[in-house]
């Protein structure tokens, strides 16, 4: 594919225009001073806001570019941010740089960096809130808002952001495979330079488009941009499934382990891949980072995201399983059943202390029919450990257990999620050996903790299973909740673009 080329004096003139329309509608007086102040990044984002077309889709593809703002008065949620970032450092305040959380960006600005502004909308709107801190959002545990733990972007990675917001899609089922492929030949430039080591999104991005280009035969046309090493040799580049476990480190190294699609990228390619085992660990590992947050409306995507890992993925992963008669079958493998346990327990305690509930009959019947597939004697072997906020008693010897089940399960995620490091064993060895000690799990949500004994009970009471975790009465906190113990601790082919890279942000 020849890479498209565009001409200076049209750039030149688009720039122009972006100037001037900026200047003249910022008041000199709010340009005084080194650094940007609140009231100037709320105007400016007034004045983009402003020039929008009013009667428009704002989640059509193809409008998160200054281009699209000036040629069109078109953008869309993460246009809008990139559009006040960019204008803000034509005004000379080159302190303002974007931040992205996994489904929303603002600003921060200041002289440390330190102050937040929203310039943008989210979901259906919220015009209001434009120039205000997002303190709020961080405050009420909101995922939208990653526990104030934002990738915020240097300049280089603010193009990496535009790059990775790029979209293929022409239709909802038709993609444009030459703007994949350039996509992916500049997230591979930026990669090489360094500069997604800390965006765990571009990472997972990354991965999905370059095994959509293997599969594609396409992998070939990225050669051309290797950038060649000091002693001109070609850099070795990893392949997807190291990307998504870069990701994961990016997101602990970086972010203190709140990004949760990192591991859905990875559970989706172990997925595809039919590696049935270790996806259950990447999306229990998802459940342990959301049970960090409280649910809201405005986790739509993220919901989704859950949505279909439970009601679609795993009942279809299990019913292939449980059609033939293999010794290997998950089914047979408690590591499996305490992974699973993980996973509905983040989602559960996700759920604690929300005004809307999760977990309705929709989920509730594909969760009681997965655990039925497990027999009576797998179940047995997960040593299943509750949460010292529940009221259910502890032995010295399980409170001694509960105290290093963090430790024990952030050791057992790191062995399983970094290939690099454990070069003599492959992920599913890994796994297979764990399953020789017993596998434990604690449960930090009421509900699952509640449910103990019916999950290990010989025969399983399912109607009782639904009743309970359908049950609203343990959705509010009690009255005088204890502090977590985890905060003090810091086989479709795919297409060219992950659904959730898709959304309009």
């Amino acid at each position: 594919m020849k890479f498209p080329s565009i001409e200076w004096e049209e750039v030149k003139s688009l720039y122009e225009r972006f100037v001037s329309l900026m200047r003249a509608g910022v008041d000199a007086k709010l340009l005084n001073g080194e650094f940007a102040t609140r009231d100037l990044v709320k105007r400016v984002a007034d004045v983009v806001w402003n020039s929008l077309t009013r009667s428009y889709y704002k989640d059509r593809a193809h409008l998160q570019s200054v281009y699209s703002f000036l040629t069109g008065n078109k953008l869309d949620c993460f246009g809008v941010a990139f559009a006040v970032t960019a204008a803000c450092q034509v005004l000379s305040k080159r302190d303002v740089h974007l931040a992205l959380s996994e489904d929303h960006a603002w600003v921060v600005f200041g002289k440390d960096g330190t102050d937040t502004a929203e310039v943008t909308w989210h979901g259906k709107g919220n015009e209001d809130k434009r120039g205000r801190s997002v303190g709020d959002g961080v405050s009420a545990r909101s995922w939208l808002y990653v526990a104030g733990k934002p990738v915020v972007c240097t300049r280089m990675m603010e193009l990496a952001a535009l790059v990775s917001s790029i979209n293929p899609t022409l239709t909802p089922t038709i993609d444009v495979h030459e703007v994949a492929q350039m996509q992916h030949r500049l997230l591979w430039l930026l990669y090489d330079s360094g500069h997604l080591d800390a965006y765990p999104m571009a990472l997972g991005n990354l991965g999905d488009l370059d095994e959509y280009m293997r599969i594609s035969n396409c992998s070939e046309s990225t050669e051309d941009t290797l950038i060649l090493e000091e002693n001109g040799s070609k850099p070795l580049r990893p392949d997807s499934a190291a990307l998504y476990v870069q990701a994961i480190r990016s997101a602990r190294t970086y972010y203190d382990d709140r990004h949760v699609y990192p591991y859905t990228f990875q559970g989706g390619y172990y997925h595809r891949h039919k590696m049935y085992k270790e996806a259950f660990n990447a999306w229990a590992c998802a459940g342990d980072v959301i049970r960090h947050y409280n649910y809201s409306r405005d986790d739509e995507e993220i919901y989704k995201e859950f949505a279909e890992i439970a009601n679609e993925l795993i009942p279809q992963l299990m019913k292939a399983e449980s059609s033939g008669h293999s010794a290997r079958s998950i089914l047979k493998d408690p590591e499996c059943f305490a992974s699973l346990l993980r996973f509905y327990d983040g989602i559960c305690k996700w759920e604690e202390g929300s005004q809307t509930p999760i977990l309705h009959i929709g989920w509730a019947k594909p969760l009681v029919s997965t655990i039925s597939k497990f027999d009576a004697e797998v179940r047995a072997q997960v040593h299943i450990i509750c949460s010292p906020d529940n009221e259910e008693p502890e032995t010295p010897e399980e409170k001694k257990e509960t105290d290093t089940e963090d430790t024990h399960v952030q050791k057992n995620n790191d062995q399983w999620n970094n290939n690099s490091d454990n070069t003599e064993m492959s992920v599913r060895e890994q796994l297979t050996a764990a399953v020789n000690s017993r596998p434990r799990v604690t449960l930090y949500s009421h509900k699952m903790a509640a449910l103990k004994p019916l999950l290990l009970a010989e025969r399983l009471n399912t109607h009782a299973l639904q009743l309970q975790l359908t049950a609203q009465s343990q959705l509010q906190r009690p009255q005088a909740p204890t502090k977590r113990r985890d905060d003090d601790d810091h086989t479709p082919v795919p297409t060219a673009r992950a659904k959730r890279a898709r959304r309009e942000r």
